[in-house]
């Protein structure tokens, strides 16, 4: 079997494998934190940096001169200004940053297209996808690697349906995108949850009972004693988990449990970064406003943080 085939079959199909027996599993979506560096402006405006620009990006304007990130920046902000009317909004904002710190994401569906996109007309259709994943594998009912691949297909399709918002089975860089990273999308959540329903639930009655619950995330594998974050994951599944009591996790409780509401980083940090830059306090940004604070949004070779910082409190 192919490498690339197996590893996308296994991260699509069966991405929860079972874990060491004192290892957790985690199959809760959390929303990655903008930045590993601390957020204290009076200090650096490295953690802006990284928010605005994803951090790898980040870097490559240590290397420029102050001239040329203005330059640089300029053309980010013709980006960032969606509608085209000369203004950057906070949605805007926050827009932009979501994108740049999923750049991993949109990288990831890039190096995949060419190999789906088979006639190159610039979208991946079902059959495209089912030929190159599942092709060569369709005839044989038995495999000998113990996958069942037709089941497997069967879950692909529902999703890639799903992800597929006009219906046609043909999917655009965005839809594509949706299928193999359901959970940034929100009309994908949906899927997201059954199919962790359906990894989880054993007995297939559409619920998660406190058995499966734990089975899911540890194996006793013949010990006795459970370590402690299992016995605090049965207090967790009681207490919090099971909002009404009964005993098992329902599809909203699921949904509760994998995808929690987090806290908005991308918003609070495109509100941060009006409020700095906005001189005339209209509540959205100018190129010109930005580019003047180049250096809370941006890096450069020669950025002196004490004169950054002088000009940041002028204005």
């Amino acid at each position: 079997m192919d490498l690339r085939q197996f590893l996308m079959c296994l991260s699509l199909c069966t991405a929860f494998a079972l874990s060491k027996p004192t290892e957790k599993k985690d199959r809760v979506h959390h929303e990655p934190q903008l930045s590993d560096k601390v957020h204290n402006d009076a200090q650096s405006f490295d953690y802006d940096h990284d928010a605005f620009l994803g951090a790898e990006e980040a870097k490559t304007f240590d290397q420029l001169t102050p001239e040329e990130s203005k330059e640089r920046l300029g053309m980010i902000v013709d980006k960032i200004d969606a509608d085209k009317d000369g203004f950057v909004t906070e949605g805007e904002l926050k827009s932009w940053i979501k994108h740049a710190q999923k750049k991993y994401i949109y990288d990831n569906v890039e190096n995949q297209w060419q190999e789906f996109d088979l006639n190159q007309d610039g979208l991946i259709s079902w059959d495209e996808y089912r030929n190159v994943t599942y092709g060569t594998y369709l005839d044989d009912p038995d495999p000998d690697d113990g996958f069942n691949y037709k089941q497997m297909m069967v879950r692909d399709e529902r999703r890639f349906k799903m992800a597929d918002k006009d219906g046609d089975l043909i999917a655009t860089k965005e839809e594509f995108t949706a299928f193999l990273h359901p959970e940034e999308y929100e009309y994908m959540k949906d899927i997201v949850v059954q199919e962790t329903m359906e990894d989880i639930d054993k007995n297939a009655d559409g619920l998660i009972d406190l058995e499966e619950y734990i089975g899911d995330m540890y194996s006793h594998d013949g010990n006795a004693d459970e370590p402690e974050w299992v016995k605090t994951e049965r207090e967790q599944f009681v207490e919090f988990r099971d909002k009404n009591r009964d005993g098992k996790m329902d599809k909203e409780e699921t949904k509760d449990w994998i995808l929690p509401s987090d806290y908005d980083h991308a918003e609070a940090e495109a509100r941060h970064l009006v409020y700095e830059s906005d001189q005339n306090k209209d509540g959205k940004l100018t190129k010109e406003e930005i580019v003047d604070k180049y250096d809370l949004f941006v890096g450069s070779q020669a950025t002196d943080f004490g004169e950054a910082l002088v000009r940041h409190d002028e204005f």
